[in-house]
């Protein structure tokens, strides 16, 4: 091999090469490289571009993996950074070593194909393809060199695929639904279940609910959440979650657990129950974990989403007659102006509001999707002997 090049390494734990190398303070490194070659010529080429750079001028090429890094840790704050996170690291074997010049439609399209493979919605993959269409943006407008250049020279038109025909129709669940799923759900997850039915918050927002943000309001006797923007969808301003009497007896269920988050969860002993629980409680990421799709299916309620909870709030307050406008303000959806702070008025009619869902009214009203799992139900049953009919009622529920 003759004399080696300063900078590359083996990793003997799994046989690969990697470059860890300073030149005019910058640091060079890269992991995961098959030979001492392949190091070799992926070092000599960033070094041969660093001097283009300094030299002439000429733009510094970029790998998409560390730009993308370099997103991450500067956008630390973003609420949905978690779920960012996992879209990149599903786009990184495709695009992950291109520079950014090189990733456009034609280097995503075997992402997009290998996506669609494994059964994901086109909703889901236009959300990654969104996630690297802001880092491109970033690259090509705001990230600048210490020369000050864009890291690219301009940012290509990503391609999102069609929703129309592809997106899933909502399911707000019935209160016999709902008194069949909660009983199935863990305990941690059934209390913010039933808050989200009481409240219309997203899954976001209710795994990241803080004491601070908490405001009695002893007239009513009941709290408000004052949830700062970073945490709002579209992140405008700041929102308010009123409880009703319902949601205000969860919070008051889980006061004193934890220090910051409302809705925490801690693995409980099964023998040896008079001594200290074997874990301290801790943030609940989301909802829509393992302990969520167990119980939806033991209910017979297929794919049911936790955002249905959500629909199912909406759903109820226009059943009980609600003015939209009032329903837009509770789902967080409204486009009329209000004030920098909420007004009693105004937190007295979203209070009003919610009181109304609190329980089962008996009216009749049930979405489209329901009538239409019904129907097929229906024509399923009609169709087997007639042992199958209720299992198969019980599945489509």
């Amino acid at each position: 091999m003759g004399q080696s090049t300063r900078g590359i390494y083996p990793n003997k734990s799994n046989n690969t090469w990697e470059v860890d190398k300073w030149w005019r303070g910058e640091r060079f490194r890269q992991r995961g490289l098959v030979s001492y070659e392949e190091a070799e010529r992926w070092l000599i080429k960033q070094l041969a571009d660093k001097r283009e750079v300094v030299l002439h001028g000429v733009r510094q090429a970029r790998i998409f993996d560390s730009v993308a890094a370099h997103y991450l840790l500067t956008h630390q704050d973003k609420a949905s950074l978690e779920t960012e996170a996992y879209m990149l690291e599903s786009v990184m074997p495709f695009i992950g070593r291109l520079e950014l010049p090189q990733i456009h439609d034609a280097t995503l399209a075997p992402y997009v194909a290998a996506r669609k493979k494994e059964g994901r919605a086109n909703k889901t993959i236009n959300l990654a393809l969104g996630v690297v269409r802001r880092i491109l943006n970033l690259a090509a407008t705001v990230w600048r060199d210490q020369d000050g250049r864009t890291w690219l020279d301009a940012a290509p038109k990503i391609t999102t695929l069609p929703l129309v025909g592809h997106q899933r129709e909502p399911f707000p669940i019935s209160w016999g639904q709902q008194r069949k799923l909660l009983p199935l759900l863990p305990d941690h997850l059934a209390r913010m279940a039933l808050f989200v039915l009481n409240t219309g918050v997203r899954d976001d927002v209710v795994c990241s609910l803080e004491w601070d943000w908490e405001i009695q309001i002893p007239e009513l006797g009941i709290s408000v959440f004052d949830v700062p923007r970073e945490h709002v969808k579209g992140k405008k301003r700041g929102r308010l979650v009123v409880c009703n009497s319902v949601a205000q007896s969860v919070i008051e269920a889980a006061r004193g657990q934890h220090p910051r988050f409302v809705f925490v969860y801690r693995r409980e002993r099964k023998t040896n129950t008079d001594k200290a629980p074997l874990m301290k409680y801790r943030r609940i990421q989301t909802m829509n974990n393992t302990g969520w799709q167990n119980a939806r299916e033991r209910a017979g309620l297929g794919d049911l989403h936790v955002h249905d909870l959500r629909h199912t709030v909406g759903m109820r307050l226009r059943e009980a007659g609600v003015p939209e406008s009032t329903v837009a303000d509770v789902l967080w959806h409204s486009t009329r102006s209000m004030t920098q702070h909420y007004s009693t008025a105004q937190i007295v009619e979203l209070h009003g509001a919610l009181e109304k869902i609190t329980a089962d009214s008996g009216a009749w009203n049930k979405s489209l999707a329901t009538l239409r799992a019904e129907h097929q139900a229906r024509k399923a049953g009609e169709a087997s002997p007639p042992k199958v009919p209720t299992r198969a009622l019980e599945r489509v529920a």
